[in-house]
């Protein structure tokens, strides 16, 4: 079973993919949100599907993906977590994890336009795994106990506007958290499902051109050590989304540098996690 969310923006409601068949949950759940993923809202969704799900009506089809998770409380994100994208960077791999955030009002569908910023020179692509926390973490005891705190995995879009992170001094968050920065879906798979998390292959194409090619065994820190790493700091609520880090082949990485501009179309896969596809359209001015 999928998790995935559909209708028009700021309307959506919880549905669940079977096989091929998308039915609409929201009549027994209000969202895939905090309080449905810290009620064990996950197994009573699993007694639903397995007792065969016929009583859930139909999605339409054509009808709009929205992120398949409601607006997190907080978007964590991972730098330089590959050893490759490091390298790119020009930057050593970190001895820690390099944290920061992006707004929650950043996310979007799927398949939503992006917005490139007012003043935008150098707004770039990052195809990451995300992880959904599946129940409040705080002080966890081991790597192994945040296992079965991770709800599941979906793709995440880390847009980033690199003058704007890099060029501006102060934190990386302004150059994060422009609207519509995060693309988040097309659906979250439970990670009692998944199997192996930390091998997972990735790619991104820039009108259809490959320029991300990586997998998830690359990562410097694995999921579960980033949630154990991260509840020493901070309480991470159940619904939030922590974004784990890029592989090699962004924009600023390459020479010479390349940055998404008006009518570009940005496509991008995990394995076992679907596909996104996005194009990138000018700030209008009102």
């Amino acid at each position: 079973m999928l998790l995935f969310r559909f209708g028009e923006k700021d309307q959506e409601k919880p549905g669940v993919i079977i096989g091929k068949a998308k039915k609409d949950c929201s009549a027994h759940f209000a969202d895939w949100n905090r309080e449905f993923f810290n009620n064990n809202g996950l197994e009573a969704l699993k007694s639903l599907v397995d007792d065969g799900g016929g009583s859930l009506p139909d999605v339409p089809d054509g009808i709009r993906y929205g992120s398949c998770v409601a607006r997190p409380g907080t978007l964590m994100c991972i730098g330089l977590n590959y050893s490759d994208h490091a390298e790119e960077s020009g930057m050593e791999p970190p001895p820690e994890p390099v944290i920061f955030q992006k707004v929650s009002n950043a996310v979007i569908g799927p398949y939503d336009d992006v917005v490139i910023p007012r003043g935008s020179r150098k707004t770039d692509w990052e195809v990451e795994l995300g992880v959904v926390i599946g129940q409040d973490a705080l002080y966890l005891d081991s790597v192994e106990e945040a296992e079965d705190y991770i709800a599941g995995y979906c793709i995440s879009q880390d847009v980033s506007e690199r003058a704007f992170q890099l060029e501006r001094e102060g934190q990386w968050t302004k150059g994060k958290s422009c609207p519509t920065f995060n693309p988040l879906g097309p659906y979250l798979h439970p990670a009692s499902d998944i199997g192996d998390a930390n091998n997972l292959a990735m790619e991104l194409k820039v009108n259809g051109e490959i320029k991300q090619n990586g997998n998830t065994k690359n990562m410097i820190f694995s999921p579960s050590f980033l949630v154990h790493y991260l509840s020493q700091f901070m309480l991470l609520e159940a619904g939030d989304v922590l974004s784990t880090g890029t592989p090699a082949g962004v924009g600023a990485g390459m020479t010479p540098p390349q940055f998404l501009r008006n009518g570009d179309v940005v496509e991008l896969s995990i394995e076992k996690l679907g596909t996104q596809k996005q194009t990138f359209k000018a700030h209008q001015t009102n």
